[in-house]
């Protein structure tokens, strides 16, 4: 079994809802979508989705380094070698994690499809579906309260809101939101770095009576201290997203206490071989974990919803990055239900590229 062929190419996507961030507004995306060929004919798909906020990558940077490796490097691999052939890419192109996703996720739909296995029973199977929140951006309020009922009324049960511009609009929003959504649905608040510890206690204190389920990330990555204060002095659990970009990052927040949850991005980590090893730093420091995602394809959604089946301590999911893509050439993977994701029967990940 040898790899042959590594085709890619970009993807520009318009997003149909931009949406607005602490840090950015969004309304477009670039995904590199990458097709590995073995000698057998069997074809596994992947997809970076670079972020120069996130992942330290442009879509450029992504595809010089594929140029730059596909042949001296992945072509003649035997695929079902994975942990060899990621600890070899690091070394070979440092960080670039949605990159290393990309390839991870084809060598993983290639696992699959030889084992004629859909991906998340072959790592382990823990359960057959699992929630996702959807993602309400910076708005008015009035547009946040239609917004929310809009996706209440299409069947989801868990709204995360962005926030982190404003604490006092941050609280009003929340508050109304819970009067119009009334108890049956989960709130979960993503400050995406714009607060300070202050500012984080005071939302907490202001919104006990929302029951927010979570806050995501409420302080600046590079202060990990300042979450471990909040983490200090509210009764909900804290998040680290941006805080957690490998697994030294995973150790760093585990050993010293800061989190009690941490989001799990297969862009920003590197992929699910990555993936599982944070994930088990987290179980034995007693950390839940989400699965959360970039603006990012079907296929790689497809890819982070397979992670997140596979094992007990993964309760959370935010798989919400596809929904707003307009071009997106991926199709299948799983099917989305009134805020539940089921995984498809197919072997591998499921995908089929347009």
């Amino acid at each position: 079994m040898k790899i042959i062929t590594l085709d890619y190419y970009p993807v520009a996507m318009k997003l149909s809802t931009p949406y607005t961030i602490a840090y950015e507004t969004i309304d477009q995306t670039v995904n590199i979508f990458l097709r590995l060929k073995t000698r057998s004919g069997i074809t596994g798909f992947g997809c970076a989705a670079p972020d120069p906020a996130v992942t330290g990558e442009s879509p450029q940077s992504v595809m010089s380094a594929l140029e730059s490796i596909k042949d001296r490097f992945l072509i003649g691999k035997d695929p079902l070698r994975i942990a060899k052939i990621q600890e070899e890419l690091k070394k070979k192109i440092g960080t670039q994690p949605s990159l290393r996703a990309a390839i991870d996720m084809a060598l993983y739909d290639i696992v699959g499809k030889i084992a004629r296995a859909p991906l998340w029973k072959l790592l382990g199977g823990f359960r057959s579906r699992i929630m996702t929140s959807v993602t309400i951006g910076i708005l008015p309020v009035r547009e946040t309260l239609e917004r929310a009922r809009s996706y209440i009324k299409e069947g989801y049960v868990s709204l995360k809101i962005k926030g982190g511009l404003n604490v006092d609009e941050d609280i009003e929003r929340m508050i109304r939101i819970r009067e119009a959504s009334g108890p049956r649905i989960q709130l979960r608040f993503d400050a995406n770095q714009g607060y300070s510890v202050e500012d984080a206690v005071k939302f907490v204190t202001a919104v006990k009576t929302v029951r927010i389920e979570l806050l995501e990330q409420p302080t600046p990555k590079g202060q990990p201290e300042h979450l471990g204060r909040v983490t200090e002095n509210v009764p909900i659990p804290i998040m680290a997203d941006e805080s957690l970009m490998d697994l030294r990052d995973a150790y760093w927040l585990a050993k010293h206490d800061l989190v009690d949850m941490v989001n799990v991005k297969l862009m920003k980590v590197g992929g699910i071989y990555e993936a599982l090893h944070i994930n088990s730093v987290a179980r034995a420091a007693n950390l839940e974990v989400m699965v959360g995602c970039m603006d990012e394809s079907r296929l790689a959604i497809a890819a982070g919803l397979h992670f997140a089946l596979a094992r007990p301590n993964v309760k959370y999911a935010d798989l919400d990055g596809h929904l707003d893509l307009i071009g997106d050439p991926a199709r299948g993977g799983f099917n989305l239900k009134r805020g539940y994701m089921y995984p498809l029967t197919a072997p591998g990940l499921g995908i089929s590229l347009d």
